[in-house]
Parts: C-alpha cells; sequence; structure tokens
C-alpha cells in the first residue's frame, strides 16, 4: 500500500529548547514526512526565531502557525494549524516529545480507514534535562540515562501488530502527545472543540467524537514511541469543565462540535 501524503502536527508553546530537539529527532526519521507544520499557541520571538533557524535544515517545508496568547487555547492552536496541513494524514505530536527513529514509518505503516491510531510515551526525568539540552542529543534508547518506564522503549514491531483496533474509548491509555488520524475525519467531526480553554481532555475528547464518528482506535506498543521530556505540571483548574464537556459528548454521542475546524478552512485554503 502506498503511504499517504503525511503531515507532521506539532503543538508548542514557549519551550524552544524541547521544541529543538523534537525537530530535530525529524531530521533522523526512516520515512520523513512530507510536511511539518507547528500549531503554536502563542509563543514568543524565541520560538519564532527558532522555527526560522531549522525552517533551512529541514528537508521539507516547516509550517509555523501561530495565534496570540490568551491563555491556554491549545484546540484553537491545533485546528488553525490543521487548516493549514496539506497531508491527507496527520501524525500528531506535543513539542516536548522527541521521536524514535521509526516515529514516523510506525504511524504510516499501521495506518487504515476507518481507525486512528494512538501511542506510549517514555519519559524523560528532570535530573536529565540539563545533560538532554546541553548535548543537543536525540538518540534515546531502553538503556538511556535519566528515562523512566523503560519497557515502552522496547522497540519490538512484530509484537506490536497483535494489537487489534478497538470500538471503546480508553481515556486512561490515550495521548494526544502520540496519535494519528485521516484529515478527512478530523474534518467530519470539526476538529478539536474550542469550548475548552485551560489544561486537559481537548484531546480525549476529539477521540471521542472520532468513536461517535464509528472509527476505532488502535494503539501502537512497541512501535510509535516518543520521549517526553518532563516539565512542571499545567494548571489544572480547568480540568472538571473539560471532564464535563467530554463526558457530554460521549453521553450524547456528539459528532461535530458547535467551534471547531470549519471557521479555519476557507482562510487557509485562500492562502495556499
Amino acid at each position: 500500500m502506498t503511504a499517504p501524503r503525511c503531515t507532521l502536527l506539532i503543538s508548542t508553546y514557549n519551550w524552544p529548547e524541547a521544541l529543538e530537539l523534537v525537530l530535530l529527532s525529524v531530521l533522523r526519521q526512516s520515512q520523513l514526512p512530507d510536511e511539518v507544520v507547528v500549531a503554536d499557541d502563542g509563543s514568543g520571538s524565541p520560538t519564532r526565531e527558532l522555527i526560522t533557524a531549522l525552517a533551512k535544515r529541514l528537508p521539507m517545508p516547516l509550517v509555523h502557525v501561530r495565534q496570540e496568547d490568551r491563555g491556554h487555547r491549545k484546540a484553537s492552536a491545533l485546528n488553525k494549524a490543521l487548516a493549514r496541513c496539506r497531508g491527507d494524514y496527520v501524525v500528531q505530536v506535543d513539542g516536548d516529545c522527541i521521536l524514535h527513529p521509526r516515529f514516523i514509518e510506525d504511524h504510516l505503516t499501521a495506518a487504515r480507514r476507518g481507525q486512528y491510531l494512538y501511542g506510549s510515551r517514555v519519559n524523560i526525568q528532570p535530573g536529565h534535562l540539563a545533560r538532554l539540552f546541553s548535548r543537543k542529543s536525540v538518540r534515546l534508547h531502553p538503556l538511556s540515562r535519566g528515562i523512566s518506564k523503560r519497557s515502552r522503549a522496547l522497540y519490538l514491531p512484530w509484537l506490536g501488530r497483535r494489537e487489534q483496533a478497538r470500538s471503546a474509548f480508553s481515556a486512561s491509555k490515550f495521548r494526544g502527545c502520540n496519535c494519528s488520524y485521516w484529515r478527512s475525519d478530523a474534518i467530519a467531526v470539526n476538529g478539536y472543540n474550542e469550548a475548552f480553554t485551560g489544561w486537559g481532555h481537548e484531546d480525549s475528547e476529539f477521540v471521542i467524537r472520532l468513536h461517535n464518528l464509528g472509527l476505532k482506535g488502535l494503539r501502537l506498543r512497541y512501535r510509535g514511541i516518543v520521549f517526553h521530556i518532563w516539565h512542571p505540571e499545567r494548571d489544572r483548574s480547568h480540568a472538571a469543565l473539560g471532564r464535563a464537556i467530554e463526558k457530554a459528548s460521549a453521553e450524547s454521542g456528539l459528532i461535530r462540535c458547535a467551534q471547531g475546524l470549519d471557521q479555519y478552512l476557507d482562510a487557509a485554503a485562500d492562502a495556499r
């Protein structure tokens, strides 16, 4: 099967040191994405300068989609970036997750119509960050210093292929920092729900609506690996509201959110 045209979508906010490592790990991919789009929730000039510099090193287009900094609005940042994506298939990570060299290849190999994919993350511990950033090394593996949950770093794709796509959704297993889906499916559910402001649950609510659309989820185990760089816990004061929106979408069978991706599609098409 011919691999679909792929966009790597990276969300970020004011952490250029981490984003740099993520983008450097793109250079080591066994299968490169056709483009990289950064969904920026209002970062300052250091992030813009980093993206400008690395755009000259990457062999594919690097698109920076930034919105004004008006508090945590990750849902709208992702929607604006999704509107600009040209790929048929979107692989999505956070700007603090270093990619395994076969990360893109793993997602594209497992991509099928009627399903989305999600994987786990290996944690890089806080005591290792100074060394990580000073060396700017993205060559990580199960025996690397400073990581936990080492079993998640084992690359055994033949074992992971035993996993089956499932109709039921498990919020405890899903990670928006490591997932992929067809862009047409994202458009069908109107992207991310912009009723979410503040940290949490915009990714799992998005997937609930994918399930309501009829999709199944396939968990990538022993493949599709990312290494998550530790950071202090985000402000979670809005988490209860996020859980309430998520619950309502699940119970009502909601497919399309009211305020989402569609408001940006026409303008993005005109800008191409």
